[in-house]
């Protein structure tokens, strides 16, 4: 028994001097890492100090700069802001100027590429050798076809001149008018036999590289501005249907108000509906590119009578072969010019009423350019009609004499 007493006393002394040696490290161990880490706080609060400061005065050197303060520049004048403003306006204007300049020159150069290419596809008119370097004022094309020789007729009895005094209005007043027909499928046939003896007596016809064909008037369209800039050198080209009346020298006065603007499109602007359904009149077929059903046709001069720059019928010439097609004439002509810069003249004396309606206007002074029947896109019954409406809504036969472009 006494003998286990003791040695119990034995491993209670050994344990607690192991007791005493490892408090001891640990005192020391918790004194070293105490420094370590009250050291490190105070480098770390200096450190963000010093970094402080340095932003702060990187921060009041800027604003100093910003003010003109800064001493580095106290000797260098500051260009005040009004002059900044106007040195960057002129150079915007300068810049759109030299954009439209560019623009007109490629027009130019358009039209002078498509005379050069007149010429050169074999032998040239007598007509074309005559009036290549003639300037005109305009070209009238009075659009006609094999079986509208009663209208043509009735045209040449009221408001288009005749003989020697269409040949006196183009020297004069240098406007071309001729009505403009293309060849029948048959190429010499009887129809066309009849157009040229037609032509041989009146000399007032302009044949084109064409076969008619109502569903072909969009191509007809680019056959006429493409000849007619070949032929003459004029600032406007005109389009009418032989069924409307004109008066020529109103049509002039209109025109050489826009003569010092470039890319006129000038006509009664219209936007109808997109027609989708088959077998109606004025039907597009490719309705599905105006998107849902029930849109309208972009912004373009209703067909009956309109007027181009000569820049713009230079721009169809040279690009008739990929310029597309649409059904109805109207709408293509429009399509052509929707991504240039174009101005259209929305001009309501282009689509007046037949009488009382362009009568009307004619005494209050306001003279119509056009005049035709909305129901018939044109005059309706025009070879019986026509007289009567030049009688009532015509413009004078010294009018177009005293008119000065």
């Amino acid at each position: 028994m006494s003998m286990k007493n003791r040695g119990g006393g034995e491993q209670v002394s050994k344990s607690s001097v192991i007791s005493q040696k490892w408090t001891l490290f640990l005192c020391i161990g918790c004194f070293w890492a105490g420094i370590f880490f009250t050291n490190s706080r105070i480098w770390t609060e200096n450190e963000s100090k010093g970094v402080v400061a340095t932003t702060a005065l990187e921060i009041e050197r800027l604003k100093l700069v910003s003010e003109g303060c800064d001493p580095r520049f106290k000797g260098v004048k500051r260009v005040p802001k009004e002059i900044f403003l106007e040195v960057s306006s002129k150079t915007q204007h300068a810049v759109q100027t030299l954009d439209k300049t560019i623009s007109n020159l490629e027009m130019e150069l358009a039209a002078a590429k498509a005379a050069q290419e007149s010429i050169m596809n074999g032998s040239p008119t007598s007509e074309t050798t005559t009036n290549v370097k003639r300037k005109y004022f305009m070209v009238i094309g009075v659009n006609t076809a094999f079986s509208s020789r009663k209208r043509r007729d009735s045209v040449r009895a009221t408001w288009m001149p005749q003989g020697e005094k269409r040949r006196k209005l183009e020297i004069e007043k240098g406007i071309i008018m001729r009505f403009v027909i293309g060849h029948s499928a048959t190429l010499g046939g009887i129809l066309d036999r009849a157009v040229e003896a037609e032509d041989k007596k009146h000399g007032d016809i302009l044949r084109l590289d064409h076969v008619e064909g109502y569903l072909e008037l969009s191509a007809k369209t680019k056959a006429y501005f493409a000849t007619a800039v070949s032929l003459w050198d004029a600032e406007y080209y005109v389009k009418v249907d032989d069924d409307v009346h004109v008066n020529i020298a109103t049509l002039g006065e209109t025109l050489a108000r826009h003569r010092k603007k470039p890319r006129v499109y000038i006509g009664c602007m219209k936007s109808g509906p997109v027609l989708a359904q088959r077998g109606v009149r004025y039907h597009e077929p490719e309705y599905w590119k105006f998107g849902e059903t029930g849109n309208k046709y972009f912004r373009h001069a209703t067909g009956q009578i309109y007027a181009i720059s000569k820049d713009l019928a230079s721009y169809i010439s040279v690009n008739q072969h990929v310029l597309h097609k649409y059904a109805n004439e109207d709408v293509s002509l429009g399509s052509w010019f929707i991504g240039l810069d174009v101005r259209h003249i929305d001009d309501r004396r282009l689509c007046c009423g037949t009488p009382p309606d362009c009568e009307w206007k004619a005494q209050a002074g306001n003279a119509c350019v056009a005049s035709f029947d909305w129901s018939c896109s044109g005059i309706c019954r025009s070879v019986g009609k026509l007289k009567e409406v030049h009688k009532r809504c015509g413009e004078g036969e010294n009018a177009i004499w005293k008119a000065a472009f």
